[in-house]
This record gives structure tokens, sequence and C-alpha cells, in this order.
């Protein structure tokens, strides 16, 4: 077995909203790596907004002199509709994978809750609950977490997104968002996989 140089940490971001792309985070640090550098790294969803953006900026310029690394892929909410969520998320995981380059051989991957890696990993392991008990799960929730806000917030200030507020519910389900959906129909970026029981309590479908 090769000597293990690399951790990995792998999780996602948006897998319930009824709108927007679904976001893959996967987060390396060298073996050894001193979290003292990233203080405050947990489960993006115990953090506020504000701590989760310091810590991504803090991690982006740790990426930026070369201490860690990390990428993040998102696969829209059409693919999500068409191949189902679970493989919408490998896909994801997958690409953002391939574009670290890593060496199978030498790399840890520690995924959180079900997901899976490319097989061709021999070292990995699936941890429930893992982005609140391994840091650099934690980390991959909250790059993840981070870039899918940024672009849902993007988006919410073109025009035809405009009537969705996207900025404020990201995409979710909320009373605010539904209420907008029955008014205005479903744009582009809706899942309307997810939507059906939104639009048939309106009587839409």
């Amino acid at each position: 077995m090769g000597r293990i140089r690399y951790i990995v940490g792998v999780d996602e971001a948006g897998r319930g909203p009824l709108a927007g792309p679904v976001a893959v985070g996967v987060a390396v640090v060298p073996q050894g790596f001193n979290w003292r550098l990233l203080k405050g790294v947990n489960d993006s969803k115990k953090l506020s907004e504000k701590r989760r953006e310091e810590i991504f900026l803090r991690a982006r310029a740790l990426k930026n002199e070369g201490k860690l690394n990390y990428c993040v892929s998102m696969v829209s909410a059409r693919v999500v509709d068409r191949v189902g969520i679970a493989r919408a998320v490998a896909k994801a995981t997958a690409r953002a994978m391939r574009s670290l380059s890593l060496n199978p051989t030498h790399t840890q991957v520690k995924l959180d809750g079900l997901l899976k890696a490319p097989e061709i990993f021999i070292h990995q392991e699936t941890i429930v609950g893992g982005d609140g008990k391994e840091k650099i799960i934690g980390l991959a929730s909250i790059v993840a977490k981070v870039t899918r806000d940024r672009y849902m917030v993007r988006i919410s200030a073109e025009p035809k997104f405009a009537p969705y507020t996207f900025h404020l519910h990201k995409g979710y389900g909320t009373k605010a968002h539904c209420t907008s959906i029955k008014k205005y129909g479903l744009s582009e970026i809706h899942r309307q996989s997810y939507c059906k029981n939104v639009l048939k309590e309106n009587g839409v479908v």
C-alpha cells in the first residue's frame, strides 16, 4: 500500500432545494495539515453565513499559498431532473475529483453521508454525519455551500429570476418560494421533479 500523502474530504450542498444546481465540494490537505491555519471548520449547516464566508475566504487564501486545495462542481437542475439526484451528485463528485488530478494510491478520501468516490480511489471511507466529525469533510461542505449560495444570489439579480427571490432562500422550499412558484410558474432552473407537489397544490398538474 502506498503511503498516504493527502487527505480529501467530499460533501454536497443543495440536495433538497426546489431550484438551482446541486454542488459537490472536494477539499484536499496534505497529511498532517495544521488546522490551526483554518480555525472554526465544522458542518456548514452549523455555521452562520458570515462565518462560512470567513472560512471560505481564508481557505481561498491558503489555496493561493499552495497549502491546501479545493474544487466545487455543480450539476444543473435540468440534469437532476433527467438522471436523478444520486447520479447527479456522483457525476459532480467524479468531475471535481478528476479536476484536482489526485493520485488514488496516495490519497485517503473521506466522504459524508452516503457519498462515494470513483472506485479508482481505493482508500475511501463514507462517514454518516462526517461533516461534523471530520474537519476535511466540514471544509468540503463549506466550500460547496458558499459557492452554491453565491451562485443563487448572483442569478437572483437577473430580471427573469427576480420574482423568485433566490437570494433569500437559495432555492429551498420556503413558504415565500412556494408562493412565487404558484404565482409565476417554474423557471428554467427549477427542478420540475421536485416541484410537482407545489404545482399540484395549485391545481397546475
